[in-house]
């Protein structure tokens, strides 16, 4: 993979875009199912209609301290009272010398999705949110709310913001079941693409359970529906208008879209989710064992018939089974 390139579709510094996805059991959008020809569906018209309004942007602003590289002028040291104190000052203060470190204030935009149209939890990528000092969430219709961080968890790429509505009637859409969904089925991808504005666009499931060697719970859905930089933590959707994937990736050589993207998928996401709404965080077991597949070398020294499971291969010292309840 050397000409490729794994980007995240999502945050673009200084050009706005994200998309925010909102999954509540409160206000569920009504839209009717597509009509399926032979050779895909006939129109998305309606799905994506009723769809749209649950689509939102995520905006972030970060202050960002700049460095002293080689070409950077230090500020003079002069004596106290010198006449040329405030013309220096000024100087370094509209060049971003090193009186205020080259400080700057950066935006950028990403996607995500709120789950509760009443309380206004927005789902989104981590690396969408990763490090703003502010966070703004943009309807479809204009209005814009702040945003606080409820958690985040870096190892599934997931966060969760949280919106006060402010008697703002929100839209909201549900995780559906993205087991059920099978190489070849159509699904739906609505974002923010390099700060465009609600778009849609429309492929299949080209594969899933898909490692792309960016954390230890890779599992993604592939997709050949387009995502571009923007689209990031904007939802994929099953033709019943069902969240069942979280779109996060791209393979590329160019940065824009070739047709292969990834999403989270909704049985991970969703579990995660509910942790940070209730905990801030996420809590996962931990057994203090390390494991190895059965080969068929393996499965034969033991007498095994077939080679399959898991087989303990040690135990971690101090770990929760250091006491002789498992054994390697």
């Amino acid at each position: 993979m050397t000409s490729n390139t794994i980007l995240r579709a999502a945050r673009r510094t200084f050009i706005a875009g994200a998309a925010a996805l909102l999954v509540s059991a409160v206000a569920v959008p009504s839209f009717t199912a597509p009509t399926f020809a032979a050779d895909g569906p006939a129109s998305v018209a309606d799905l994506a209609q009723g769809l749209l309004g649950a689509v939102v942007n995520i905006s972030t602003s970060q202050t960002v301290k700049g460095t002293e590289g080689p070409g950077a002028v230090p500020m003079p040291q002069l004596p106290e009272g010198s006449p040329f104190q405030d013309f220096f000052d000024d100087f370094f203060k509209n060049r971003g010398g090193d009186k205020d470190n080259g400080s700057q204030k950066v935006q950028s935009l990403g996607s995500g999705f709120v789950i509760d149209a009443e309380q206004g939890i927005v789902v989104t990528n981590n690396h969408v949110i990763a490090d703003a000092d502010d966070i703004e969430v943009n309807f479809s219709d204009g209005v814009t709310l702040k945003a606080t961080l409820v958690g985040t968890d870096t190892k599934t790429d997931v966060a969760v913001l949280k919106v006060d509505p402010k008697g703002h009637k929100l839209t909201a859409v549900k995780f559906g079941d993205s087991t059920k969904m099978r190489v070849g089925d159509w699904v739906m991808a609505i974002g923010n693409p390099f700060g465009l504005g609600g778009t849609v666009t429309v492929g299949i499931v080209s594969a899933r359970n898909r490692d792309i060697n960016s954390g230890p719970y890779d599992d993604f859905i592939q997709t050949d529906a387009a995502i571009n930089r923007g689209n990031s933590g904007g939802p994929l959707f099953n033709s019943a208008g069902e969240v069942i994937g979280i779109n996060t990736a791209i393979i590329s050589p160019s940065g824009g879209s070739i047709g292969i993207g990834f999403s989270i998928p909704s049985q991970l996401a969703s579990g995660v989710v509910d942790q940070l709404r209730q905990f801030g965080e996420t809590r996962r077991g931990w057994l203090g064992v390390r494991i190895q597949p059965v080969t068929d070398d393996i499965a034969e020294s033991l007498g095994m018939a077939t080679a399959k499971g898991a087989l303990v291969a040690g135990v971690i010292k101090g770990g929760p089974v250091d006491n002789g309840t498992i054994q390697a």
